[in-house]
């Protein structure tokens, strides 16, 4: 840990006082991820929870005494844990505002306590304490990650067994898992700043001068304005103030949306936010952010405005050709003179390539990873080139790719509404393996301490270089008979030039030596740098046209060694631009002179095998979207069904697996179940391979989401083999396969029906504890959509699911708390089950989850909290109970999104039931807020909407205010909806909205009476009644009007 904080943490310049860290995301996500050590570390090491640190960690912290429950002495301004120390010394101590600290296990609780400012609270313990694992384990500790901070474990093992203190054995282990949280922090920084967008001015003055362009008043324009807040631009392209440039700051603009506020932009070298805006007196900016960082201006505008969405994917087109325009024209010549030089002198380019990629590597060994421009010279012109014509495609590659409309569920979930909007780059899906990140360059030092089998295999790629036919077949054949699993030889290999005559060897017209070739790139490219060079120097396009060749071992060995190649996103591109999913679906094809695919000339073991790699080498392609299109359009669908019915285990899971991948999109669910696939992969189900399994379970995930293929898994017997595979849970990857299989099954009541019988309810709520997050997900999913009925509610209640689904509101997984809200709602439907939730602080957590920075977290915490509400004993008083409970739910109203909207009316109207909470939220404005809603266009927030407003007419004179603030016009509106739930909460709105004579008038100025008059003849006895008294009321109105004139 001390290494992390001391190369990768971000910490202001030394100066007058003590240095702090900057407030960078970088450091943001340092101290999360020890948030999330020290949080877990009571669970997951619960005796090295209790060892005792040599030294305490002390710091000035913001915690009040109160703020501690059970388990400590609390006095006004001091607070002693019980827990104590062989000598009888607390392991916590504050007086405040000083706080000490001697063990991991009251780190935790101390972060529990903190709550929404633990951030804040670890900031200030890594301020005050510089080196805390000096202060953890001792200074012998300490010498010793200064004398050897390479050292391994084994190493620290060594040392710390020489300790004398008898508790050594804990004492090494919190050692080495402190030495596991560094390196992980290393790698987390370094993941970060690879991610990490810098701006710089030019970049941003485009950007705005085109957002220029396409803004205006109009309908069509993408926004009203954007300008400068000073005109004054400095040297260096910069606008903002010479004492903000040093924080990196370049301008700031103000952007007027269509549909919202002012919003004030600060763009800077780290990426666009939203600042504090001007002070109305002084007309300064408040440059403090407000909000998260995105990577550039159209991104953040993007997030905050819908029109601006809706109308710049209408503009894309031309506003990505401006772009590329004033990007092209800057670079035209230096790209030529690049071109130039190169084609001069190619070998001394590649020569001092070689050098700059060397030192690079040793610096990023001894020197902190920082972010610089200058990292473009260690890229040669035709890579840097190559990846910029990627790139760009991928942008804007909906000029070559249809759009992408499908949802893949419980996943990323990306949606494409047009061609223009397709942005490869992110469409690949959630089932990326990490290695889509291209890892850096890594080389051999030269005078590091190397194996035997280096050196040989190097003198054996001389001998390939310089050899005859049969020279170079027995070097090649020598070197296959090395560990070329070892990363060694590989590299070995690599480093002295051997791919490029592997690759080479491919373009002969010798068998043997394309095979022999072949054999050591499929073993050596398991290596992701190894992988990242086959593409870089041109042989995927080789290996494609091997493909062609009619000799099967080729064709086996060449699509084996796609399959390894193709894991990362350059590489697929690759693949597809150069025909090669054409050629690899072909492969499948291996019984196309067989009438019957269950003839034996389908099972012929090199046909097999054929089909086999060409279905493995798909299965990697398949991860992007684009390789998917490919595949159906090539016709791979009725291949892969073809080749579903085969007995072959080695041939399914490749074949499953690339079905699972193409089954996130819409086309190939409609394919699949045209295919009768599902059939096939529930048979598959029971097969005794874990992974076939898996692959089959992920795939009837994917393809769940149909109503129709979640029957079909019913009819053809799939849900009883997904029950009992439940039962086994040391496989984590199948059983997070399985139980989200059966969540999106369990959408259909007759299938839950099915499971109920099977007693999978029952085994889901014993899987609610020590299961990974991918799986709990799934298992909150699915028990979810069961509790929507009364037996499945009774059985959760009585095997105790309530308590740990109540327990899990306190993660911060979003998929995990969406689920697990609307499980804890679903019970709270039944009393008893409610009255367990209240005892468990349940709608308190369900409370505070308001607060989530997800809109979909918020929904689906304001839906749970209406059952709570309505089946709480003293409802009122315990929402009273939450110290600014109801200010939050009334200020969500101001909430842009429509799920959110609908949730918080419909709390709302639970609320206003205690005429007491009414009376508060009144206070609090909800009349105005809800008022501003009215006209919407939404049919669900129309009727939980106007559920709230009438509601909220039953106090004061609430009444009057929705007629004044113009609630009134707007709800009438709603009776011409075709949605019956509507009508009937407009109607229960108005009859009590008529009650004032000026909202009668309103009502009948928008012909409220004739659509109230057809409403008096529903089946529905609430709305004939409401519509009926409403009419009363105008009617009434009326009489007494024409009274008033004849007398």
């Amino acid at each position: 840990m001390g290494v992390a904080l001391t190369r990768s943490a971000q910490w202001t310049a030394a100066g007058h006082g003590a240095r702090t860290l900057e407030t960078t995301p970088l450091n943001e996500a340092i101290l999360e991820e020890i948030i999330m050590f020290v949080e877990s570390f009571i669970y997951k090491h619960p005796q090295e929870a209790n060892y005792v640190f040599v030294e305490p960690l002390e710091w000035k912290t913001n915690l009040d005494p109160p703020a501690f429950g059970s388990g400590y002495v609390v006095s006004e301004t001091t607070v002693k844990s019980e827990e104590v120390d062989k000598n009888g010394q607390p392991l916590l101590f504050l007086s405040v505002p000083q706080i000490k600290i001697r063990s991991f296990g009251q780190l935790a609780r101390m972060l529990y306590v903190a709550k929404n400012t633990k951030l804040k609270e670890a900031q200030a313990c890594i301020e005050a304490n510089r080196n805390p694992v000096a202060k953890i384990l001792g200074l012998d500790y300490n010498m010793i990650n200064e004398i050897n901070e390479d050292s391994s474990e084994l190493t620290i093992l060594d040392e710390m067994s020489k300790d004398a203190d008898p508790e050594r054995e804990s004492k090494m282990e919190v050692a080495l898992l402190l030495k596991q949280l560094d390196l992980h922090l290393l790698n987390h920084s370094l993941n970060h700043i690879s991610l990490e967008i810098r701006l710089n001015p030019r970049t941003v003055k485009n950007d705005i001068e085109l957002l220029k362009r396409f803004s205006g008043k109009e309908e069509q324009t993408v926004l009203e304005s954007i300008e400068y807040t000073s005109d004054y631009e400095f040297s260096n392209g910069c606008r903002a103030p010479p004492w903000r440039q040093i924080q990196g700051e370049i301008c700031y603009v103000l952007v007027k949306p269509h549909d919202g506020e002012t919003l004030c932009v600060t763009c800077s070298k780290e990426g666009v936010f939203l600042n504090g805006g001007k002070t109305e007196d002084e007309g300064e900016i408040n440059y403090e952010r407000k909000g998260e960082i995105y990577k550039d201006l159209i991104t953040l505008l993007r997030e905050k405005s819908a029109i601006f969405s809706e109308n710049m994917s209408k503009q894309e087109v031309g506003f990505n050709e401006e772009e590329q325009k004033k990007k092209d024209r800057p670079n035209e010549a230096p790209k030529e003179e690049v071109a130039a030089s190169c084609k001069a002198s190619a070998a001394s380019c590649r020569s001092a390539l070689e050098k700059n990629r060397i030192n690079l590597g040793r610096s990023q060994l001894t020197k902190r990873l920082e972010p610089s421009l200058n990292w473009k010279t260690t890229i040669d012109a035709k890579e840097n080139k190559s990846s910029l014509r990627d790139t760009q495609e991928e942008k804007h590659g909906g000029r070559l790719e249809k759009s992408r409309s499908s949802i893949s569920p419980g996943r990323v979930q990306l949606i494409r509404k047009n061609a223009e909007k397709i942005e490869e780059i992110i469409s690949e899906s959630s089932s990326e393996s990490e290695e889509d990140e291209e890892p850096p360059e890594h080389r051999q030092e030269a005078n590091a301490d190397l194996p035997s089998e280096y050196w040989q295999i190097q003198k054996l790629v001389k001998y390939l270089k310089g050899g005859n036919q049969t020279a170079t077949v027995i070097a090649l054949c020598s070197m296959k008979d090395f560990n070329l699993a070892q990363e060694t030889c590989q590299l070995a290999i690599r480093d002295v030039g051997g791919l490029e005559v592997l690759i080479n060897l491919l373009e002969t017209d010798e068998v043997k030596c394309k095979i022999g070739s072949l054999k050591i790139l499929k073993e050596i490219s398991h290596n992701p740098q190894i992988r990242r060079n086959i593409v870089d120097l041109g042989g995927l396009p080789i290996m494609v046209n091997t493909l062609d060749s009619p000799h099967k071992s080729l064709k086996c060995l060449a699509a084996e060694t796609i399959a390894n190649v193709a894991k990362f996103r350059r590489a697929r591109q690759a693949v597809r631009r150069h025909g090669g999913i054409t050629k690899l679906v072909a492969l499948l094809d291996c019984g196309q002179h067989s009438a019957e695919p269950t003839q034996s000339s389908l099972y012929e073991t090199r046909d097999v095998e054929v089909a086999r790699c060409g279905a493995l080498a798909l299965w990697s392609c398949s991860k992007s979207y684009a390789n998917k299109e490919a595949i159906r359009k090539a016709g791979g669908i009725p291949l892969l069904a073809r080749l579903l019915k085969t007995s072959h285990e080695d041939m399914l899971i490749p074949v499953v697996g690339t079905l699972q991948e193409c089954a996130s999109e819409e086309n190939y669910r409609v394919a699949i179940k045209a295919e009768r696939i599902i059939e096939n992969l529930v048979k598959n189900l029971n097969s005794e391979n874990e992974q076939l399994q898996e692959h089959c379970a992920m795939a009837i995930y994917q393809c769940a989401e149909d109503e129709e293929t979640r029957d079909l898994v019913r009819l053809h017997g799939g849900l009883k083999p997904l029950a009992s595979l439940l039962s086994n849970t040391g496989n984590k990857e199948r059983l997070a396969a399985v139980t989200g299989a059966i969540w999106k099954c369990s959408i259909s009541k007759e299938n839950v029906t099915k499971f109920r019988e099977y007693g999978a309810i029952e085994t889901l709520v014993g899987l609610l504890t020590d299961q990974p997050e991918e799986v709990l997900v799934n298992v909150v999913g699915a028990l979810g959509e069961c509790c929507q009925e009364h037996e499945n509610r009774v059985i959760i209640r009585k095997c105790g699911g309530i308590q740990p689904l109540v327990n899990l509101l306190i993660g911060v997984n979003r998929a995990l708390l969406v689920n697990v809200t609307k499980a804890v709602g679903a019970c709270a439907v039944e009393p008893e089950s409610m009255m367990i939730i209240d005892r468990l602080d349940g709608v308190r957590l369900l409370w505070s989850l308001l607060k989530s920075p997800h809109p979909d977290v918020k929904a689906s915490a304001a839906w749970a909290l209406c059952p709570c509400i309505q089946n709480a004993k003293d409802a009122g008083e315990m929402v009273r109970s939450f110290v600014g409970g109801l200010e939050l739910v009334v200020n969500l109203l101001k909430s842009d999104n429509k799920e959110v909207l609908a949730s918080v009316c419909a709390t709302i109207t639970n609320i206003a039931k205690d005429q007491e909470n009414l009376a508060v939220i009144t206070d609090h404005g909800v009349v105005p807020l809800l008022s501003k809603l009215a006209n919407t266009n939404n049919d669900k927030l129309r009727c939980h909407l106007a559920e709230a407003i009438s509601r909220c007419c039953m106090w004061g004179r609430n009444r009057v205010a929705f007629g004044e603030h113009k609630a009134v016009a707007p709800l009438v509106r709603y009776l011409k909806s075709n949605d019956t739930n509507v009508h009937r909460a407009t109607a229960q709105a108005l009859y009590q909205l008529s009650e004032d004579a000026d909202n009668c008038i309103t009502m009948h100025e928008n012909g409220a009476v004739k659509l109230l008059l057809d409403m008096v003849g529903s089946p529905d006895q609430d709305l004939q009644e409401a519509a009926a008294g409403c009419i009363s009321n105008i009617r009434r109105l009326a009489l007494a009007t024409e009274k008033a004139r004849y007398t």
